[in-house]
C-alpha cells in the first residue's frame, strides 16, 4: 500500500491558504481538502456558537480521513485542528477535552505556515485583521512547534508564493 502524506496549509485569515492548497494539488496531481469552517459559518443564519466549532472540528477530522484514502501521494489540507484549537482559545477561552487527543492522532506530516505578507481582505466571515493577524500567526507557529511537526513559512506575493510552496514540499519530501 502506498502511503499518502498530509500537508496542512495554515495561517491567519487572508494569507492565501485556499489558493496555495488548490495550486499544490494541481501541481502534484492530487486532491485538496477545502476549509469546512468557512462554508459552514457562511451558511449559518445566526452567529456561530461553541457547539458549532466542535461540529466543525469533528467534520474536519472525518473529511481528512476520507480524503487521505483518495489522495495521490499528497493530501493538501486548507487549515487544521490547530487553528480550531486557537479559535476555541481566542473566542471562548476554553478547549474541548477531546481536541488535544485528536490533534495528536491526526497530525500532518508537514505544515506550510502562510506568512502575513498579503493584504487582509475583509469578508463576511473574517474576524481578525490588523494586529490580531500577527498574534494568530505567532500562536499557530507556537502550536506547530509544540506538536513537533516540521514546517516551513511560506512568503511571497502572487506566483512567487505558489512557487515557494512547491519548493518547500519538494525539498521536504525528496
Amino acid at each position: 500500500m502506498i502511503k499518502n502524506y498530509k500537508v496542512v496549509i495554515t495561517g491567519a485569515e487572508s494569507t492565501g491558504k485556499s489558493a496555495v492548497s488548490r495550486y499544490l494539488a494541481n501541481y502534484f496531481d492530487t486532491i485538496w481538502l477545502p476549509e469546512f469552517a468557512r462554508d459552514f459559518v457562511e451558511n449559518l443564519n445566526r452567529p456561530y456558537i461553541y457547539e458549532d466549532v466542535e461540529f466543525i472540528a469533528k467534520t474536519q477530522i472525518n473529511q481528512e480521513a476520507n480524503m487521505l484514502k483518495k489522495a495521490n501521494k499528497f493530501l493538501f489540507i486548507d487549515t487544521s485542528l490547530i487553528i480550531t484549537k486557537i479559535w476555541f482559545k481566542v473566542v471562548y477561552n476554553k478547549i474541548p477535552n477531546w481536541l488535544e487527543e485528536k490533534i495528536c492522532e491526526t497530525k500532518p506530516n508537514f505544515y506550510l505556515l502562510c506568512n502575513n505578507d498579503l493584504e487582509w481582505i475583509p469578508d463576511k466571515v473574517r474576524e481578525n485583521g490588523g494586529e490580531m493577524r500577527q498574534k494568530l500567526f505567532d500562536m499557530y507557529l507556537a502550536e506547530i512547534i509544540n506538536y513537533s511537526v516540521d514546517y516551513e513559512v511560506i512568503k511571497g506575493v502572487g506566483e512567487q508564493r505558489f512557487l515557494n510552496a512547491v519548493s518547500a514540499v519538494k525539498n521536504y519530501f525528496e
